[in-house]
């Protein structure tokens, strides 16, 4: 699958999961060094806000936004999730006063099983997954143009 970094071309590597599929086997730490993973989210709808560099606009916008609207869904875990390094999300929940679930994937072990990864970059895709009680994928959103914000409200209506 493709897609563009302002207009040119980046290739993602491997296989995307579908919606009615289970979620991919990924186990990430979260920055009180707790394990997350799909048991973890077992039980209740999550959210899966993957990001490319917090450090950038759009992902900052997009970590606020779900951060914002949390409150409003209190049945639905948020998770947030990059390659960016625990101290990199840390000073960021610092700096923008937000307590999130921010996942550290150093390691591209999740990039890698949601075929996320663009190697050329070095980053994850800019992508939305949606996932039920039992861990399947109800909804699915890897951004086309990495530079633009996700379709929120698509991802929290179906959560919700």
């Amino acid at each position: 699958m493709k897609v563009t970094f302002k207009g040119d071309p980046r290739e993602l590597e491997g296989v995307q999961p579908q919606v009615g599929e289970k979620l991919p086997h990924f186990e990430l730490k979260n920055l009180d060094n707790v394990v997350i993973n799909n048991d973890t989210l077992k039980g209740s709808k999550a959210i899966i806000s993957i990001f490319p560099d917090i450090n950038t606009r759009v992902c900052d916008l997009q970590t606020r936004h779900f951060f914002q609207v949390a409150g409003q869904i209190p049945d639905v875990k948020i998770l947030n999730v990059s390659n960016n390094t625990q101290d990199q999300l840390r000073d960021w929940c610092a700096t923008a006063g937000v307590d999130a679930e921010m996942l550290s994937d150093t390691g591209l072990s999740f990039a890698k099983a949601f075929g996320l990864y663009i190697p050329e970059m070095n980053i994850l895709a800019r992508s939305i997954f949606v996932v039920d009680e039992e861990g399947t994928i109800i909804h699915s959103e890897i951004v086309p143009e990495i530079a633009q914000e996700p379709d929120y409200e698509k991802a929290l209506s179906v959560a919700k």
